[in-house]
């Protein structure tokens, strides 16, 4: 495949003189492959090798069985494709976020609790689920690496010709009326919910606040999904679009009007979006979107987020939940080791699926059902009776679970519906999908001009942030956020020819 220092330097296909940004001095990749040659083996090393010896000879009363060697393979290779994704000479965000999460939440964390032979989630079925389990996550991979590799083979999509339609572009007053969304949406949520200072307690009170605002006094959470994800979904894709106009535009930054809209929204942010009120997934998404939009060429800050996110995952994250209780039902983690959290707290995908086997066991496939009450995630409960639930929720039910804000991998989620052909059929099509759309978004951020810019060079950064969430599960409460952003790209989305060009 055609790389993207090749491809922005190339003339356009239609035979016309190129009109892509230039590429980088040759200098300069130079001295970027000589640094990636010397960092290879030690973070090859220290990810594929160093990180789970390490991890294995922590003390423990787990079975070295095949569960525990098949979960090493698995750590192994997430830990290699995280490496090649870091060393790459091409930002394939969405790619890159997948690998680091299954290295964390599929590897790195099951195996210690294989070792240690603790679970935060309970186990209720056989041994030989938790088997098929880590073999269907390994399976999975090895059909998004397949579905990847397939995208790759295909040649890339022509430009239009001479007064076709190009790439959508953010129209630049739709985009002040997302930026009217942005404030008058937030501004209800917050009055709703009692003012600025509630966003700034703990979720235990934002959520009390959601119960007694009558959103969801009919029993379904479909009044609540929209509140929370107009009051925040908006507010950020705005700024995102602001953002990356100042990153990009010379003119912006010497405009005050942009500025401070720039400084509203980031202010309009902090106190819908901080991650005091919100979840840690979320507020993932909403500093992985902003680093990857404000630096959006930036191979460091790409290498960076993924190499320093591994870091933070596995030594931050367990701790990162302070504000989800007040101070009264705030539990502090007590470990004498930095694995321990990751047995206890938080990493429960893989048992989690294991269990769900057990569930599927005991009742069979459900052939879209579960899916299709995702997709349809805004029809009400009153309205459509037999509605499913979230499959996390159904398992933790059917485990006799009191907590049942519990995980469903995306894994899970095709496995419940389709089985093993399905789930591996559908990760190939979320590898292919994930590699065209990086492909697309390497040149988008090339060839962007000044101004609000592509569409793709803000949603991608978007996409790659909520991976976090789309991939942990379930998708049923993933879907409310992802189809308001969905509205909101589509209202600020134009489509023009490719090749007229506002100045700087």
């Amino acid at each position: 495949m055609t790389s993207v220092h090749e491809a922005v330097s190339a003339p356009a296909p239609d035979g016309g003189p190129g009109r892509w940004t230039p590429a980088a001095p040759p200098g300069r990749s130079l001295s970027w492959a000589m640094l990636s040659r010397a960092l290879a083996v030690p973070l090859i090393l220290g990810l594929v090798c160093f990180l789970p010896a390490l991890v294995a000879a922590q003390p423990g009363t787990g079975a070295r069985d095949t569960a525990y060697w098949l979960q090493l393979v698995l750590t192994c290779y997430a830990g290699a494709r995280l490496a090649t994704m870091i060393l790459s000479t091409r930002r394939r965000l969405l790619q890159g976020v997948f690998w680091m999460f299954v290295y964390i939440a599929m590897g790195v964390a099951p195996f210690a609790q294989a070792v240690i032979g603790q679970t935060p989630t309970p186990m209720v079925g056989p041994r030989s689920d938790l088997v098929t389990a880590v073999s269907m996550v390994l399976m999975g991979c090895a059909a998004f690496d397949l579905g990847a590799l397939l995208a790759s083979r295909r040649p890339p999509r022509r430009r239009p010709a001479r007064g076709g339609h190009g790439p959508a572009v953010a129209h630049p007053v739709r985009l002040r009326l997302l930026v009217v969304l942005a404030f008058a949406a937030s501004g209800y949520y917050v009055m709703k919910l009692g003012g600025p200072q509630i966003f700034f307690s703990s979720r235990q009170e934002i959520s009390a606040s959601v119960a007694v605002s009558g959103v969801a006094s009919d029993g379904s959470n479909v009044g609540s999904a929209f509140l929370k994800g107009f009051g925040t979904v908006p507010a950020l894709l705005a700024l995102l679009f602001y953002t990356r106009r100042l990153a990009t535009s010379r003119r912006a930054r010497r405009t005050p009007s942009t500025v401070l809209a720039w400084v509203a929204l980031s202010v309009l942010n902090v106190i819908v979006n901080n991650p005091i009120s919100n979840a840690r997934y979320w507020f993932l998404t909403v500093l992985v979107s902003l680093l990857f939009t404000a630096f959006p060429s930036s191979a460091a800050m790409y290498r960076s987020v993924l190499a320093t996110g591994v870091v933070g995952a596995l030594v931050l994250f367990p701790y990162a939940d302070r504000f989800r209780y007040d101070d009264e039902g705030y539990r502090p983690v007590r470990s004498a080791s930095v694995f321990e959290p990751l047995a206890t707290k938080d990493y429960d995908q893989t048992v989690m699926f294991a269990n769900t086997i057990s569930w599927v066991d005991t009742r069979g496939h459900t052939y879209g059902r579960q899916l299709s009450g995702s997709a349809l995630f805004f029809v009400p409960r009153a309205v459509w009776g037999g509605k499913p639930e979230d499959t996390g929720v159904r398992v933790g039910e059917w485990m006799g679970m009191s907590m049942t804000n519990l995980s469903a991998p995306l894994w899970t989620e095709l496995w419940v519906d389709f089985g093993a052909a399905g789930m591996v059929g559908g990760m190939a099509l979320v590898g292919y999908a994930a590699a065209r759309t990086d492909r697309r978004y390497a040149l988008a951020v090339t060839r962007a001009g000044p101004g609000p810019g592509g569409v793709l060079a803000v949603a991608v950064p978007l996409i790659a942030g909520y991976t976090f969430i789309l991939l942990r599960g379930p998708l049923l409460q993933a879907a409310g956020k992802l189809a308001v952003a969905a509205l909101c790209l589509a209202l600020v989305a134009s489509f023009r020819d490719g090749s007229r060009r506002r100045p700087r």
